[in-house]
């Protein structure tokens, strides 16, 4: 397996590159924010460990910046900052687990092995269209009746799952745990936020609304009836 680790405390990340290459990993160990995006986007990796605290640009502007770029590399973050707001920020901003520190390496490994067996994210389709919304999931464009429309990274994804279940009730848990990998509840209204967000930009400029509430029990995409 090869793994990028982007660390800058260097006692840990020798530590860290030491331990994976024992157990019959390659590492590639940097020290800041920018030479990790550069590596990133340059090379092909199974796992990116980041810590959240980076010279030069920070973990998250780094994830952020990989997934803009269509870098889906599972990303483990590393941080001493473990409150529930400090986690949700993490994955929304496209991590897709989190370790506290100060944490033992073998659980950094387990983590490391579990993420890596994930399945990957796989369509036979190349696009997906509701009434007049189309998603090309190759360049990872949306538009509405021939608009192109600008999506963050988690709107696109929160979307893609909408149409992949169109004329289906999707609830805030489905969404909780196939978009942002929660299996519990942060507690947060970080799917409300984004709903909204999305009906700001899919529905709010066009005459025919296509992602609805139902009360009580989620949210549903479809065309109109």
């Amino acid at each position: 397996m090869r793994i990028l680790l982007v660390e800058d405390d260097q006692k840990t990340a020798d530590y860290a590159s030491k331990g994976f290459q024992e157990n019959g990993h390659i590492c590639d160990a940097l020290d800041n924010g920018h030479d990790g995006l550069f590596q990133a986007t340059r090379e092909t990796y199974d796992v990116i460990v980041v810590d959240r605290m980076l010279p030069g640009l920070d973990g998250l502007s780094l994830v952020k910046a990989a997934r803009a770029a269509g870098i889906k590399t599972p990303v483990i973050f590393l941080t001493s900052v473990g409150g529930v707001d400090d986690r949700v920020e993490g994955l929304e901003a496209g991590g897709d687990d989190y370790l506290v520190k100060p944490y033992s390496f073998s659980e950094l490994l387990a983590r490391v092995n579990a993420i890596s067996r994930r399945p990957p994210v796989q369509s036979q389709v190349t696009s997906l269209r509701v009434h007049d919304l189309e998603m090309n999931l190759i360049n990872r464009r949306v538009s509405r009746a021939g608009v192109e429309l600008d999506l963050q990274p988690k709107e696109f994804s929160l979307l893609e799952f909408l149409m992949r279940n169109a004329d289906r009730v999707v609830t805030r848990t489905m969404m909780l745990e196939q978009v942002w990998d929660f299996h519990f509840d942060p507690k947060t209204s970080v799917v409300e936020t984004h709903i909204s967000r999305l009906r700001a930009k899919i529905d709010r400029p066009f005459d025919v609304n296509l992602l609805h509430t139902v009360r009580s029990v989620g949210y549903s995409l479809h065309a109109p009836r």
